[in-house]
């Protein structure tokens, strides 16, 4: 079959399909796409030959791969999207989303254009150039990023690079950001193709079983312990083990906290669920944690904000179980590993405890604990006066009052990560879409584009503070474009919340996180930007709800979740007190704080710093 490198790759794509628990969907279901020179003849003239390969219109390259991820979470992993630009700025642009993916171990397939492979001028529009080496261009910077990168520089060796490309993003142990860069002379060069190459395939996502005596070391493990702990990671969502994780828990005891991946893993009114862990963690979680004498890591890979920069762990004789699908991740913490899809460990090792459970003082202990941390969430969320500018709390607890089960809240950066790990009281598994691997400021509209996608009418909420919002409000036009119902809520504080109060207590004053005018010294000091972020987002094409007060919130959200139309509710914050604000966080983060300064608040900060850091440990 005689195609072009471009029609013979996207055909390929189009014929891929994973199969898991007997269900069967499509590998690769959409492509995105900004076209400049070094694609558009090649991929985009190729996506417009192929019927079967859905295109979407991007607007910023970065974006276009949260969206993919977006739709990889909401797939739990099973489907993905591509993703394709031109050369030079439009695929330098990808290496933020191509980390944000290889990170959280989430599929999107790559397919930026490369300056030409017969090199007939040198350089040519948008080529990097290096004097040491010809083979090199910006796609490189691809590499690091990128669970499997490749350049086809020849028609043929498309065949082995697509089979490898798609056997990584099916493979959930391997999973990430996957490279195929396409030197765009190669893109529209004709080759004779063997027909096989098109035949559908299908690639069966396995979910390896435990070793047997790896097994059995971990349930003797857990039957020693006293004061057993489960932390749920992202892993089990992925492998669709909250089932399984639910019935453990139920039976055995054990109580289970979660990272912000993992949260939802357990609806909150279960009886074992205890919340979120770590730096944004629940009082009773963090108690939990430190005085565990085991600790069973499930699918996590024990980021700092999850051991609190290792100091966490208190237990002079705390071990750790990790069941994961990678190596990598089950021997960290010094860790019995578990190496197994989550389900299929959790399953046996439930076969495994069927007589065991932990004892009723450990139990009843931990559901006091979590009675009185639910008691501070309710002032949190409470509202004195139904007329007054409503705190970021109190909107989510507005919000708390108005969705269920089928609603997804997405989040990735700020203060409202924070704030949403500690409070938010999950409903399903799929609710809880906080992106913390990365922590990556825009994530969230391109995220819930992608959501919206691949979860057609489920209510999609993109939550995201001033801050956020500027950093990429773009895709807010593919959402008017593919009238999709994305629900957006602007918090308006101001400022860089977050990193202003992590810049306070670590002594740098909130110098330049607030959103102010500059004043006649100099300084970030003067009155608030005169900035309006609901007419920007009415100028891309949303309905823009604008409430004043909590009464007013309270109207708004509810028009906003019944509304078929992409809106926004754009809500000015007051700053809450310590009493009715969040609460502040159980458990330390390392941010070095300068050793030495003439200023008292660095000062003081590092004496803190100090005191925190002794208590930091090696798990051995």
């Amino acid at each position: 079959m005689r195609l072009t490198v471009a029609q013979a790759l996207v055909r390929f794509l189009a014929a891929q399909y994973t199969e898991r628990d007997g269900v069967r969907q499509r590998l690769v279901a959409a492509t995105w796409g900004i076209f400049g020179h070094g694609n558009v003849a090649g991929i985009g003239q190729a996506l417009v030959e192929e019927e079967h390969m859905p295109f979407h219109q991007g607007r910023n390259e970065q974006a276009m791969v949260h969206a993919a991820v977006g739709h990889a979470r909401r797939t739990n992993r099973l489907s993905a999207h591509a993703v394709t630009t031109s050369i030079g700025p439009g695929a330098t642009n990808l290496v933020t989303g191509a980390a944000l993916a290889t990170i959280n171990h989430l599929p999107v397939l790559l397919l930026p254009g490369d300056t030409f492979a017969g090199r007939p001028a040198d350089p040519v529009l948008q080529q990097l150039q290096l004097p040491y080496a010809g083979d090199v261009s910006v796609n490189d910077c691809l590499r690091p990023v990128s669970r499997y990168f490749d350049r086809v520089t020849r028609p043929e060796a498309l065949i082995p690079a697509a089979l490898a490309a798609v056997r990584v993003l099916a493979d959930p142990a391997e999973t990430g950001a996957v490279t195929l860069a396409l030197p765009q002379d190669v893109q529209a060069e004709a080759y004779d193709w063997p027909e096989r190459f098109f035949a559908e395939r299908t690639w069966r996502v396995r979910r390896p079983s435990p070793d047997e005596d790896e097994l059995d070391a971990a349930a003797a493990a857990i039957a020693r312990a006293t004061r057993p702990l489960i932390v749920a990671g992202g892993g089990v969502r992925h492998s669709a083990a909250e089932e399984s994780l639910s019935d453990l828990a139920a039976r055995t005891g054990i109580p289970v906290a979660s990272t912000q991946a993992g949260k939802g893993s357990l609806p909150h009114d279960h009886p074992q669920d205890v919340g979120g862990i770590g730096h944004t963690g629940t009082a009773v979680a963090d108690h939990l944690a430190r005085t565990a004498d085991l600790v069973i890591g499930v699918g996590t890979r024990w980021t700092d904000f999850t051991t609190a920069s290792g100091t966490l762990f208190g237990h002079p004789d705390v071990r750790f179980v990790n069941l994961n699908i990678t190596a990598f991740d089950s021997h960290k913490m010094a860790a019995l590993p578990l190496v197994a899809d989550a389900r299929e460990g959790l399953e046996q090792l439930h076969a495994l405890l069927e007589q065991h459970h932990v004892t009723a003082h450990y139990v009843h202990e931990y559901a006091e604990e979590k009675l009185r941390w639910e008691a501070r969430v309710d002032a949190a969320y409470a509202v004195p006066d139904e007329d007054a500018r409503p705190t970021q709390t109190q909107v989510l607890g507005v919000l708390d009052t108005l969705v269920d089960a089928s609603d997804i809240l997405i989040n990735a950066a700020g203060s409202l990560p924070g704030d949403l790990h500690k409070l938010w009281r999950t409903r399903s598994p799929e609710q809880y879409h906080v992106e913390y691997g990365y922590s990556c400021m825009g994530y969230e509209i391109p995220a819930a584009v992608g959501t919206l996608l691949a979860a057609p009418g489920r209510p999609v909420w993109a939550l995201v503070g001033d801050g956020t919002y500027l950093m990429n409000p773009t895709e807010i036009v593919t959402a008017v474009q593919e009238r999709l119902p994305l629900k957006l809520v602007i918090l308006q504080n101001h400022g860089y919340a977050s990193i202003g109060g992590l810049s306070e207590a670590v002594g740098a004053e909130r110098y330049g996180t607030d959103y102010r005018l500059r004043a006649d010294d100099g300084g970030f000091t003067g009155p608030p930007l005169p900035i309006d972020l609901g007419a920007n987002a009415a100028s891309l094409g949303m309905r823009v709800l604008r409430p004043r007060t909590v009464r007013d919130l309270r109207e708004a959200l509810a028009d906003a979740r019944a509304a078929t139309d992409p809106t926004c509710v754009y809500v000015e914050t007051e700053t809450a007190d310590s009493v009715s604000g969040p609460p502040p966080a159980q458990a330390w983060w390392d941010v070095p704080v300068a050793e030495i300064s003439t200023r008292p608040s660095a000062v003081k900060a590092r004496e803190e710093y100090d005191r925190h850091v002794t208590a930091r440990r090696r798990h051995l």
